[in-house]
């Protein structure tokens, strides 16, 4: 009897262990299952977080671009590309690399540069592309066909709406191609387009408020005042009235002429979306050059040399 007491003893002990012991590894499972849980509910917590943190960064880059030196602005543009690259696929990611294709074109920042964000933008559209609007593509297909067809990027988009693009743009380029226009400037003189065959015609389109556009007029101003015995003629064009304009020219010493197209039927001919715009027409009035964007003095020679102009 002691003998099988002792046994069934032994044998108590073991299943008591064994119970322990199991409820030791059933507590271990469950903590480590509800530390994956309250850890994978962090993560998911602090993800919004990061993302409205990463988008508020982006946007001050953005608007940063402007205010750089221009020499730092390149490398500036292609980091800020490469942090929208990095975004999660949505419409925050294609807004902010549309906006980034809208400032890249400003000056002269390279080939690098444009690339960059033509890359990011075709990029976003390819993760989440956007609905048409009417029988208009979207502007970030737009502005991704403006920076291929103007400014010579390499674009591999396969998407109806970016060829939809395309054929908007070839088609504005043609109703540029046969404008014409008559306007006054603000000394109450007569501008005919038509009328000025023989002349190298450079058509600019600007604003008071707008930025670029203020930055390129000394650059405009000098290379009208050195080319004008060469048959150069700028004509400035704003949707703004005299009221507006006048002040702003009075003692800057702006030379070409600045004419007003308050009712925008210029501005609407010539599809005029974004300024400042640049078109270039030689002698014989055909159309050469388009700039798209703020031009250096640099680009606008390289424009006027397609119309025959020759910069000394």
């Amino acid at each position: 009897m002691r003998g099988s007491l002792q046994f069934q003893q032994t044998e108590n002990f073991q299943s008591v262990a064994s119970y322990r012991g199991s409820i030791l590894r059933i507590s271990k499972s469950t903590s480590a299952r509800i530390s994956s849980a309250l850890f994978l509910a962090a993560i998911l917590t602090a993800v919004p977080h990061l993302h409205a943190s990463a988008n508020a960064r982006i946007k001050g880059e953005l608007g940063g671009l402007r205010a750089l030196p221009e020499q730092q602005r390149p490398k500036a543009t292609i980091e800020v590309a490469k942090e929208i690259d990095g975004l999660p696929p949505g419409k925050d990611k294609v807004g902010f690399a549309d906006e980034a294709a809208n400032l890249v074109t400003e000056g002269d920042q390279g080939k690098d540069a444009l690339q960059a964000v033509a890359d990011t933008l075709s990029k976003a559209l390819v993760e989440t592309p956007m609905p048409a609007k009417g029988d208009q593509p979207p502007a970030p297909y737009l502005d991704l066909a403006r920076l291929a067809r103007y400014e010579n990027v390499t674009v591999s988009l396969s998407d109806p709406l970016y060829q939809k693009a395309n054929d908007v743009l070839a088609a504005n380029d043609a109703d540029v191609a046969k404008a014409d226009f008559t306007l006054k400037d603000l000394n109450h003189q007569t501008w005919t387009l038509s009328q000025l065959r023989g002349k190298i015609v450079l058509v600019n389109f600007w604003a008071t408020w707008c930025p670029p556009c203020r930055a390129e007029m000394p650059v405009l101003d000098s290379i009208y005042t050195h080319y004008q015995n060469q048959g150069l003629v700028i004509l400035s064009i704003t949707d703004e009235s005299a009221l507006t304009v006048v002040p702003f020219l009075t003692g800057k010493d702006y030379h070409p002429p600045v004419l007003t197209d308050t009712s925008e039927a210029v501005h609407k001919q010539f599809h005029i979306t974004g300024i400042p715009k640049t078109f270039v027409f030689n002698r014989d009035g055909k159309l050469v050059g388009i700039a798209i964007d703020q031009s250096t003095q640099r680009q606008f020679f390289a424009l006027l040399s397609q119309a025959g102009l020759k910069p000394q």
